[in-house]
């Protein structure tokens, strides 16, 4: 968990708020915001490379295991953060669009919602998400379409 001193301006009783104490945001809370920003961002179908999405699927189903950050590795220093997303683009979208979308998207949520200075986002494209592929997540078995026997 990294700590930095608030700045602001005199509370009550005088004396900067920087003063009064310190403000901690955990690495998990940074892996968060770029894991939904980058989420967000148009032609990204997933994060992670199959086994994460598979781990971080079978996370999902665990009562209280909260939001899973499969694909994103964060470092965090006391004043700056640095980011590696493992992306899966959709078929036919520009992928180094989509990559440098992503990494303005989540330079500009990180820094807005943390303070941080984002020094780097790097951004791997591990796949591409053909049309006529099924999700991982999917029950595969359920697909009327795959049915042989109805």
């Amino acid at each position: 968990m990294t700590a930095f001193a608030d700045s602001g301006a005199n509370a009550q009783g005088g004396g900067a708020a920087k003063d009064r104490g310190r403000t901690t945001v955990a690495d998990g809370v940074v892996a968060k915001i770029a894991y939904l920003t980058a989420q967000d961002v148009d032609g990204v179908h997933a994060l992670g490379s199959g086994f994460s999405r598979s781990v971080g699927n079978l996370r999902k189903r665990v009562p209280g295991s909260g939001t899973t950050t499969h694909g994103v590795k964060v470092e965090v220093g006391e004043k700056q953060a640095a980011i590696d997303l493992d992306v899966i683009v959709d078929y036919g979208e520009a992928v180094h669009e989509v990559a440098s979308d992503v990494r303005e998207s989540v330079i500009s949520a990180v820094e807005r919602m943390t303070g941080y200075e984002v020094v780097e986002v790097n951004v791997a494209v591990s796949d591409v998400k053909l049309p006529d592929e099924e999700d991982e997540n999917e029950d595969k078995g359920e697909s009327s379409s795959s049915r042989r026997v109805q």
